[in-house]
């Protein structure tokens, strides 16, 4: 099987060196198995993405010696096939309109019973006559994934979801994340539904990214065997912390990639402070 990985970082702000070594790592595991690199633009929420910072992540990869396929896959070129994605989804009652507010959801999930806590929330349709009121009147909704209802679709199935990462095989607990947003009233699709969808379609065998992602693929995996999509090996790598200890963000403006450059950093300073080894050269030979 073919190696395929990739890199999607959305433009919402400047590469930072924690995209350089997630970025760098899936390139390097790519060239060492003789497999594709491929870039992809994840762009879905346009009240944030700018065409600057777009032309800064192909400027700043390219400056760190990384090549990858064309064409560059946009998300915000496919909201048809996410919004097909989802409406199999709706047809199969596997998700439902959620009206709730983000403070009516920390309310529900603070309120809920000892073992059920954390950022997870679970519930369900509204009746038909109050949905269809609160459709009339224009109120803005969610549709969630309803975890109970795709435990029944798939029966046993369910709790032989597994999914490969660099530990071994691990059991799936898509309970971690409750009943996730898949979509919004005027917004196609989330980071979940968007990534599994791209990922199968592009062919992506290895996902390599973060370990702040780990989880995700417990959610991943599901929505993989809801949608019949290919199922790729995880690999989650350790994240780039900042002077304070913390997850590098792109607020921090002194550790972005354009910073590093123009204050003259090279390309294999950034690599050894990721902790990367300098690039090897080419090699030459003469007859």
């Amino acid at each position: 099987m073919e190696f395929v990985t990739r890199f999607a970082p959305s433009p919402t702000g400047y590469l930072h060196l924690g995209h350089a070594f997630s970025a760098l790592t899936a390139f390097g595991a790519a060239q060492a198995a003789g497999g594709r690199f491929l870039l992809r633009i994840e762009d879905i929420d346009q009240g944030r993405t700018r065409p600057e910072f777009e032309a800064a992540i192909f400027e700043d990869l390219a400056w760190l010696g990384i090549t990858w396929e064309e064409p560059v896959r946009r998300q915000s070129e496919h909201m048809g096939e996410y919004a097909a994605a989802l409406q199999s989804l709706i047809e199969r009652e596997l998700v439902y309109r959620c009206f709730r507010t983000r403070r009516e959801i920390a309310e529900a999930i603070a309120s809920a019973p000892h073992g059920e806590a954390g950022e997870r929330f679970t519930g369900g349709a509204l009746p038909p006559a109050e949905e269809a009121e609160r459709l009339a009147a224009g109120e803005a909704f969610a549709w969630r994934l309803s975890l109970k209802k795709a435990r029944a679709a798939l029966g046993p199935a369910y709790f032989a979801l597994v999914f490969e990462d660099e530990t071994g095989l691990v059991r799936a607990e898509p309970e971690r994340h409750g009943d996730v947003v898949l979509a919004r009233k005027d917004f196609a699709a989330s980071y979940h539904l968007a990534s599994v969808w791209d990922d199968a379609l592009q062919g992506v065998t290895h996902v390599i990214r973060g370990e702040d992602l780990r989880d995700a693929a417990h959610l991943h995996v599901l929505l993989q065997k809801l949608l019949g999509l290919a199922q790729p090996v995880y690999r989650h790598h350790r994240l780039i912390l900042g002077e304070d200890g913390k997850r590098l963000a792109k607020r921090d403006q002194a550790a972005t990639l354009r910073a590093l450059r123009e204050s003259g950093k090279t390309p294999d300073e950034v690599r050894a402070l990721v902790g990367l080894p300098e690039r090897t050269p080419p090699s030459t030979s003469s007859g």
